[in-house]
């Protein structure tokens, strides 16, 4: 590294975030740019470390201690050949993702880590305000033709990969326009969505097709895609959420935090017509229940729209302030999380149980009744189980209540049914070196490994395009050994 003293002289940083009174009232980015200088003594903390354990925290194997030098020394150009060699859409992960790499930091030891993910973002920023972000079109076509079910991540992913590699990509997305999570599940002061066209106008300049409103095994058959296609790559995600079937669940009120999510981000695109009926927060008590990072966004969503009150509960108990001891370093750390959403104001509650939906004689939500519960060692079995603790049960005023408590499985009726692939114990698409047990489909992402982060998505996407490739043409067409990372240049 130019400066190997840099982590000694500098401070972790992050970027100054707009102020709460202003952003609630908008749906616009939270961070403010960050000066070039700034950046400079950032990556200068990068140490040089003999085994940078980054690495191997990224699922993408980014090669990050080289992107840091390469700022530090200002080769920006680099830094982003660098960053881009490994990792498809920096401009996203920089601005959502957890942040592994971080966690696996050496210097997060004994101190606070490098400012990887700002780093990141800011080298993807660099590069398109320099017009380095370029169609990826290849030199030359094969005649194979690969169908990609699902535009999220890992199905970006795999069609930009594939497409370099020379083969014509058409991605099918059952909405109205691609994206994925990316676009509808994320909100957009996490993720502004002009972000995400940009890189998807150049996927197009490339070659790729994309094909909306095109929901496979509704209305576009699976033998037309067989038909047409040498291969189907299934990339549509784990849809189906986790239920809490209990008493009052079918009360008006009740919803799905994606329900809430997706149409929110649908308003802010500027739509106003739905399908079924409009879900808000605003003057309403609203009850977030799961504490991860959707019931996060949905605390976000509901200060912007004004609720009048926000409870966020969470049915584990509350997470240490600190690293665990059970998930040393470099593992990714059992710790509480504050989001910039929890920072515009809500209750947070830990080992809550949720026991009944209470509502009116008009069939309307009007509380929800929760009682606080305690953990402990099942005596027997030694598995962590809860207890209701006496005298705690109460009800609380609640006209919105929004379940964040994940996800089972991809949806099985139609194109699954249809293509009559195997599944896993949980539901997921069965596959070996992403090959499902019909030779020519293969599946990626949250479809094949569950519901995950969007950075293990890109990855799955990446690695099932070298397995396709090597499937359409008995060996890999473009393939370069980096950093032990399999990649089509």
């Amino acid at each position: 590294m130019a400066d190997d003293t840099g982590f000694l002289k500098y401070k972790r940083a992050m970027p100054s975030k707009r102020a709460v009174k202003d952003r609630v009232n908008d749906y616009k980015e939270i961070y403010q740019p960050t000066d070039e200088v700034e950046l400079k003594k950032q990556s200068a903390r990068c140490m040089d470390c003999g085994v940078p354990f980054c690495h191997s925290g990224c699922p993408l194997g980014n090669i990050i201690p080289d992107f840091n030098d390469a700022v530090y020394k200002e080769e920006w150009k680099l830094a982003f050949e660098i960053l881009s060699s490994t990792n498809n859409f920096p401009e996203f992960t920089g601005r959502i993702c957890p942040a592994p790499c971080e966690a696996a930091c050496v210097l997060g030891i004994n101190n606070d880590p490098v400012t990887i993910e700002h780093i990141e973002k800011n080298i993807a920023e660099k590069a398109y305000k320099n017009g380095w972000v370029k169609p990826q079109v290849p030199a030359q076509r094969t005649d194979k033709k690969v169908a990609i079910v699902g535009s999220g991540p890992a199905g970006l992913a795999a069609a930009e990969q594939l497409n370099k590699a020379g083969h014509s990509v058409t991605i099918f997305e059952r909405n109205d326009k691609p994206g994925g999570l990316l676009r509808y599940g994320i909100p957009d002061f996490k993720l502004e969505k002009h972000v995400i066209d940009r890189k998807l106008e150049l996927m197009e300049s490339a070659g790729i097709v994309f094909k909306n409103n095109t929901n496979v095994g509704v209305n576009v058959s699976v033998a037309s895609l067989k038909k047409e296609f040498d291969v189907i790559l299934l990339t549509g995600g784990s849809t189906v959420p986790r239920d809490l079937p209990i008493a009052g669940r079918d009360l008006k009120g009740v919803h799905f935090a994606m329900e809430f999510l997706e149409q929110k981000n649908k308003q802010v695109d500027g739509q106003t017509e739905f399908q079924h009926e409009v879900i808000t927060a605003s003057a309403k008590n609203v009850v977030v229940i799961g504490g991860g990072d959707t019931g996060a966004d949905c605390v976000g969503t509901s200060n912007r729209e004004k609720a009048k009150s926000i409870t966020q509960i969470e049915l584990l108990t509350k997470p240490p302030s600190n690293r665990h001891e059970s998930t040393p370093w470099p593992n990714w750390p059992m710790q509480l999380r504050t989001s910039t959403s929890h920072e515009e104001g809500a209750d947070r509650q830990w080992a809550i149980l949720t026991k009944e939906f209470i509502g009116d004689e008009k069939g309307n939500l009007t509380g929800v009744k929760l009682v606080n519960i305690e953990w402990a060692p099942d005596p027997e079995t030694g598995k962590n189980t809860f207890k209701e603790i006496e005298e705690t049960e109460r009800t609380v005023p609640c006209e919105l209540a929004l379940l964040a408590v994940g996800f089972l499985h991809p949806q099985h009726k139609g194109m699954l049914e249809e293509l009559g692939v195997e599944l896993d114990n949980r539901g997921n698409v069965a596959a070996n070196n992403y090959q499902t047990s019909t030779p020519n489909v293969f599946a990626a992402g949250d479809m094949r490994r569950g519901q995950s982060l969007v950075v293990w998505a890109i990855s799955e996407g990446r690695e099932a395009a070298v397995a396709i490739d090597e499937f359409l043409m008995g060996r890999v067409s473009v393939l370069e050994e980096k950093e032990g990372a399999r990649l089509l240049v």
